[in-house]
């Protein structure tokens, strides 16, 4: 009678004990053979988590960064195509960003509040940038700000203001630049500017250097000096044309935007 098969505690521990010989023996002789087995095995690299905001703040970088694409029918020439003027259906439902909405994203890439005038002058470069000057926008002389704004802020006073001469152009209308009437606010300047304006305060997005106002009611005639004056566009007409091109930046996603009834200007926080 053949006896019965019997595959105990005892054969388990013999037969458990002689794989792990077994594994043992090929590690030492083909050290190889599992690297893929521990790389697989491994836990993943942690990764640095940016939030939403610092995210879509690197890819505005890209494209306020891009080369300036010249639109096609820039001419003066009578027989050029013409581009209708639209503006927007209500300027408070198109620009309707409160400043608690645009100090959120200030507070994380903007600057911290400045004490005073001077120390705006020993910022890094790459924090602060002088903005008083440039070929796209005037100054207005200013009195409670600075002429200073972190480079996003900076890219896209220029972009808004290239493109609103190239959007003149292209509807035949003169060219004139958009006027800028603050910039970068220091608690010093805030404290000065409370004399005479109670709402001003030391949470508004000025203070962090991302923020600039653009007059609607306002705009610098372009003109050669060597040539006859020639007779400029109504305000409001500029003022519909800019308000096109500010709501094209927001569609985007370049900034936020709060139409100041009071204060006759555009708020914008670069994003």
């Amino acid at each position: 009678m053949n006896k019965k098969f019997h595959y105990g505690k005892k054969e388990y521990v013999q037969t458990f004990i002689a794989v792990v010989l077994v594994l043992f023996v090929i590690r030492l002789i083909f050290p190889s053979v599992l690297q893929p087995i521990l790389k697989t095995a491994a836990p993943p690299a942690v990764t640095a988590l940016q939030d939403s905001v610092t995210v879509h703040a690197v890819r505005m970088d890209s494209l306020l960064e891009s080369p300036h694409r010249i639109p096609r029918g820039l001419t003066l020439r009578p027989d050029a195509e013409t581009h209708r003027i639209w503006s927007v259906s209500s300027y408070d439902r198109t620009f309707p960003d409160l400043n608690d909405l645009q100090l959120a994203t200030a507070g994380k890439i903007g600057i911290a509040p400045l004490p005073d005038r001077e120390s705006a002058g020993k910022c890094d470069y790459r924090h602060l940038v002088y903005a008083g000057m440039s070929p796209y926008y005037t100054v207005k002389r200013l009195s409670n700000s600075i002429p200073y704004l972190v480079p996003r802020a900076q890219l896209l006073l220029n972009h808004i203001g290239r493109t609103f001469i190239d959007s003149l152009m292209v509807k035949h209308i003169r060219p004139s630049k958009i006027i800028v009437t603050s910039f970068t606010r220091t608690e010093e300047d805030v404290t000065r500017l409370r004399r005479h304006n109670p709402n001003a305060t030391d949470r508004s997005c000025h203070c962090r250097g991302t923020t600039f106002d653009i007059s609607y009611s306002k705009f610098s005639p372009i003109c050669d000096p060597d040539s006859t004056p020639q007779p400029q566009v109504r305000d409001d007409t500029l003022k519909w044309v800019l308000s096109e091109v500010l709501r094209d930046q927001r569609i985007q996603g370049l900034c936020y935007i709060k139409y100041e009834v009071k204060q006759g200007c555009f708020h914008i926080t670069v994003r």
